[in-house]
């Protein structure tokens, strides 16, 4: 399916939070979540985490830059043949970024069937 337009795809990944448990919302710490249109070194990528997740941080852990979710617009569109779909793989997709946030594996995802 084409690329939706940006606010439209925006509006869905702010939906896709909006599920997100108020309770795992209020220990993301330190996250921004952005849209971008593709990964430039992964262009098939869906979604990255960039940053150090909630496992990682220790007592040296103090005035970094926000983590970084990107959730790629275009890559997502062009694996989805409708807007439902795309709605769905926005959430997956999400869910999955928050997910490395909290320290969990691709592995353990894809056990828990957010692949």
């Amino acid at each position: 399916m084409k690329p939706l337009p940006l606010p439209v795809f925006e509006a869905l990944v702010a939906d896709a939070l909006d599920e997100v448990p108020a309770e795992l919302m209020a220990l993301l710490d330190n996250v921004v979540v952005l849209v971008e249109d593709r990964n430039p070194d992964e262009p098939e990528l869906l979604g990255l985490y960039e940053g150090y997740a909630l496992t990682e941080r220790g007592w040296h852990y103090g005035g970094a830059l926000p983590d970084r979710i990107m959730i790629y617009r275009e890559a997502i569109c062009e694996i989805c043949e409708t807007a439902e779909e795309i709605t769905e793989e926005v959430t997956i997709t999400v869910v999955h970024e928050i997910a490395h946030h909290f320290g969990i594996d691709d592995g353990r995802l894809h056990e828990l069937g957010w692949g």
